[in-house]
């Protein structure tokens, strides 16, 4: 692929990733701790607290996947898509301010079902301006580079909110540390989506609907819905994305709650999971390289048979060097299989249609993502263990990697 110059649009609409990354870490890493830690002071179980993240996590990513079909279509007019991008972001930004001032168990978990509802949506979008902001033949690099420095942006303020957890200077206590560094990562968040609000525009666009909207928008969707049954490369891509990215989606937003329920230090957790930050920042940027020489299909397919192995492993996982171990090998394949994932399928799609398009894209993906962390809530509730929470997701990697050998190669070189 031929390097040219990156565009301001570019590089605005990949600082964004800078932003969201900051919340997608603090999710990851130190809120279900510290959320699961306030509900634990009020009796409730380990597995209880990790139980109901999981299914706040499920309910945030039903709504989303509920409404981003005609959600697409509506963004699709002209001038549209730019608003509903804005009012979600909105939405998810205030509500994690919120957290910073709530210390209710039972309303923290619906701020964060609020909160994960607005970072969703506002995904939807994100993810249908790749369309707007670059061409084909870049698209895999482009998308490959949002999630790179994303992951090394969100560094910094992660950074800063694990030294103010581990030293809690100031005379903070561990819980205010937490509530500082949600702080510091809802400023940054804010700040570096202004790029993304000033450079970003609506390239592509359909006829405005005529007559009533919502009913017109409808009869889009089930055209649509059609096309994607009949087009073998959609459809199918479709349903392997839908399995394996349940699986990714899973482990990340579960990691530390599982490692914390069999019983590792959360100190040790969240600078591992920095190291996957580190390590995938080189990495994605790497196999988007290779994707150009062995095809993007190819690389999906190592990706997903590498996550079978991850939750494996995960099954034996009882000291801190495993989840390490794990860290890295997630780090490796983490933004890989989400990068050439979005930027696959944006080549398979017709441009003026794109919102719609990547509203089945995120509806398929959040359908999945419901099914992930409900199979492992269910299972840690049923055996009071969750080892066997994680080992059941390991058959949504199984189910996507034979669906993915069945979708017809592109050439990503195109």
């Amino acid at each position: 692929m031929k390097k040219l110059k990156l565009t301001k649009e570019e590089v605005s609409w990949s600082l964004y990733d800078v932003a969201n990354s900051a919340f997608s870490m603090m999710l990851t890493a130190m809120i279900p701790p510290y959320v699961a830690t306030i509900g634990q002071s009020l009796g409730r179980s380990a597995a209880d607290t990790s139980s109901e993240w999981a299914f706040i996590q499920s309910g945030a990513t039903l709504a989303v996947a509920l409404l981003s079909p005609i959600l697409g279509v509506l963004a699709d007019r002209r001038g549209k898509k730019k608003k509903f991008f804005a009012s979600f972001f909105v939405l998810a930004i205030t509500m994690f301010f919120a957290m910073v001032f709530i210390d209710n168990y039972f309303v923290l978990l619906a701020v964060n079902l609020l909160a994960g509802i607005g970072y969703a949506g506002a995904n939807i979008f994100y993810d249908a301006f790749l369309i707007d902001v670059t061409a084909d033949e870049r698209m895999d690099f482009i998308s490959s580079l949002g999630y790179a420095v994303g992951y090394i942006g969100s560094c910094i303020p992660f950074i800063i909110s694990i030294l103010l957890y581990m030293f809690t200077p100031f005379g903070l206590d561990v819980m205010s540390a937490v509530k500082v560094g949600m702080f510091i990562n809802a400023v940054w968040w804010l700040v570096f989506t202004i790029p993304m609000m000033k450079h970003v525009k609506q390239r592509y666009y359909t006829k405005e609907i005529q007559g009533n909207v919502l009913s017109t928008a409808f009869c889009k969707l089930r055209g649509t819905l059609k096309h994607i049954v009949k087009d073998k490369r959609v459809g199918l891509f479709l349903l392997a994305y839908f399995f394996y990215i349940d699986g990714v989606d899973t482990i990340i937003k579960l990691s530390t709650s599982y490692g914390q329920s069999v019983g590792l230090d959360t100190t040790a957790m969240i600078v591992a999971l920095l190291v996957t930050q580190l390590v995938a920042f080189p990495a994605v940027l790497l196999f988007a390289k290779i994707s150009n020489l062995f095809s993007t299909k190819k690389v999906l397919l190592v990706s997903v048979a590498t996550y079978v192995g991850i939750c494996i492993f995960g099954y034996f996982l009882e000291q801190e060097w495993q989840f390490w171990v794990l860290a890295i090998v997630v780090g490796l394949v983490q933004g890989t299989i989400q990068a050439l994932s979005r930027s696959y399928f944006g080549k398979l799609i017709p441009k003026e249609n794109n919102n719609e398009y990547f509203g089945f894209y995120n509806i398929f993906g959040k359908y999945a993502t419901i099914i992930g962390p409900i199979l492992m809530g269910v299972f840690t509730k049923i055996t009071g263990d969750s080892r066997y929470g994680v080992l059941s997701i390991i058959l949504l990697f199984i189910a996507g990697f034979v669906t993915l050998l069945f979708v017809p190669d592109i050439d990503s070189s195109n």
